[in-house]
């Protein structure tokens, strides 16, 4: 049913869920599993003009080395389970870095995390998963993580 499974990831926690999902949906399926982190073009963008520009340098950096150790655990667990994933580092807006890839690389089915906010929360912040699953023209799959309020 499956040949190529997306999971964009996002270094988050609550992305677990999510990467367990895709891994098992991928080891069931057969199907090659492609890993995902956008470096959010709107973080970095922020800082613009001359007194930033180390700033925005350390900023573009820190952002691209935790999108990397993001990738590499998703990967590790994906060895562990027999997988050869295919990871990838993007810049630009996440959503659409997102669908833009998932059509290159021609995947059947995106997997994403969402953590379960309070509604009013996320009626003001609104999420790349749910900008994804709205404009996506193929299957998506959203793995929801429940927020421990207490904490």
């Amino acid at each position: 049913m499956y040949d190529r499974i997306l999971l964009p990831t996002d270094a988050e926690a609550g992305t677990e869920l999510a990467t367990q999902h895709a891994i098992a949906v991928a080891e069931h399926t057969g199907a090659e599993l492609h890993l995902l982190y956008v470096v959010d073009s709107d973080v970095y963008d922020s800082y613009s003009g001359d007194e930033y520009v180390h700033e925005f340098e350390g900023l573009e950096a820190a952002l691209e080395q935790i999108g990397e150790d993001a990738l590499g655990t998703a990967a590790e667990a994906a060895h562990e389970a027999g997988l050869e994933p295919t990871t990838v580092v993007r810049r630009g807006r996440p959503h659409e870095e997102i669908l833009a890839y998932a059509d290159e690389a021609d995947v059947d089915l995106l997997v994403m995390g969402s953590t379960e906010r309070p509604g009013e929360y996320r009626q003001l912040l609104g999420s790349v998963t749910d900008r994804v699953a709205r404009l996506a023209s193929r299957p998506v799959t959203i793995v929801k993580t429940p927020v421990d309020e207490s904490a």
